[in-house]
């Protein structure tokens, strides 16, 4: 990707030493930022796409806005369930306590999260992400972000974030190896309303799910396969999913396979 790395104005210590990791990590050039522009940098290196080292986290400046660590409606989801309502993904997924998922597609992680509060302490979410920039910034999110509630704050630090593409990764594990494979891969039509997924979607993978990827995960998951998909999507059919799940008047529903029965 092309990326340069650099710090907000007079930057501190600290903040200029994660921009060098991260910069390292990434394998992008680290621009001193100085008296310069994001424009002025942007124009000297070519890039559309800048990463700026904050007090408060990273922030990906692109072409369709800014890319930082938020936990969307992580917090309210999962309040809800706290509160005895019901969440069409967490019904799609069937998860409970000490249940294992397997996140193929963990863009900011906000499903991940409600997924990790859900099966807790006991249970075991591992988040992928094929593109190591979204991958950094979620896994960085994930570990230093403080929500309002100690049970949201937990539920994120125990995600595991895995910098792999699913299509590889699958190969590597065992059979029956997570109870549910969860997919939520970039809409094909995409719901432009949701304008702060927009920077996300310049960033990200955008291959469509394919029938061997979720063949992969009928081998490693032990009761479910799920696809995240917009209502009334082709994909479910495509993809052989002939039960889908999702609320009335909800924009996205999910795709169901059985698997082990």
């Amino acid at each position: 990707m092309n990326l340069v790395v650099t710090t907000i104005y007079k930057p501190s210590a600290s903040i200029e030493q994660s921009a060098s990791e991260l910069a390292q990590k990434l394998a992008a050039p680290l621009v001193k930022r100085e008296k310069n522009s994001l424009e002025t940098i942007s124009n000297d290196y070519a890039t559309a796409n800048i990463l700026v080292v904050t007090k408060t986290g990273p922030v990906v400046h692109t072409p369709d806005g800014q890319y930082f660590f938020h936990i969307n409606m992580a917090e309210l989801r999962i309040n809800n369930l706290i509160n005895g309502k019901h969440d069409h993904m967490v019904a799609a997924l069937g998860i409970t306590a000490g249940d294992r998922v397997l996140d193929c597609t963990l863009g900011l992680g906000s499903d991940a999260i409600v997924v990790s509060y859900v099966v807790g302490k006991t249970g075991l979410v591992v988040g992928m992400e094929t593109t190591p920039l979204i991958a950094t910034v979620t896994a960085l999110g994930l570990q230093q972000y403080n929500a309002s509630s100690i049970e949201v704050t937990s539920a994120m630090r125990r995600i595991t974030v895995e910098t792999a593409d699913y299509n590889d990764y699958l190969d590597l594990l065992p059979d029956n190896s997570f109870d549910v494979v969860y997919f939520d891969p970039m809409f094909r039509i995409p719901v432009y309303s949701s304008s702060n997924l927009k920077p996300l979607r310049t960033l990200a993978d955008h291959r469509p799910l394919s029938l061997a990827a979720v063949t992969k995960a009928r081998r490693v998951a032990r009761r479910r396969v799920v696809v995240k998909e917009t209502k009334n999507s082709k994909e479910f059919a495509r993809l052989g999913m002939t039960t889908v799940l999702g609320g009335k008047y909800s924009r996205v529903h999910y795709g169901v396979l059985e698997v082990g029965c």
